[in-house]
């Protein structure tokens, strides 16, 4: 009877020295905490939090993660960023009453680095599909407004 209740015990002692360890460790404090930043969106400080931690203990995996899945994620934010300030700017020569030239070689030319950026982007398993997909859906706006463009 002693055996069996020893094993369990044994095996709960573990994993509260391996806990208390994981709490009280300042790298793995800091990565808990880049770990909340990330699900709750806020990617630079997920990605400052990780990158601290990682920078005390450079075995902690889960800082390692944090750290890219924040700088993936940080690309996509920025992407789609660019992305809105280039429609706005589109969206006002569009409403002129007549687009020179040079207007169409303007949005031609944003088009084309906002294409080249998608490309350069690559999701992981856990970057957020909301970031993905609003990133997928300017990339097929500039798509459809290059072949405009490239038409007239």
């Amino acid at each position: 009877m002693k055996s069996r209740l020893f094993i369990p015990l044994t095996a709960l002692f573990l994993l509260f020295v391996m806990g208390a360890y994981f709490i009280t460790n300042p790298s793995y404090e800091k990565s808990l905490r880049a770990k909340y930043y990330y699900e709750t969106g806020d990617y630079k400080e997920a990605y400052t939090l990780a990158k601290e931690a990682f920078s005390l203990d450079l075995y902690n995996r889960m800082a390692a993660t944090v750290m890219t899945q924040s700088q993936t994620s940080l690309k996509y934010v920025s992407y789609i960023d660019d992305a809105k300030k280039y429609m706005k700017i589109i969206d006002e020569i569009a409403r002129k009453e007549s687009i020179s030239d040079a207007d169409k070689a303007k949005m031609k030319m944003m088009c084309e680095i906002m294409i080249s950026a998608y490309i350069k982007l690559a999701p992981s398993v856990v970057t957020d599909k909301e970031l993905v997909e609003q990133a997928a859906q300017y990339y097929s706006k500039f798509e459809k407004l290059l072949e405009k463009i490239n038409r007239s």
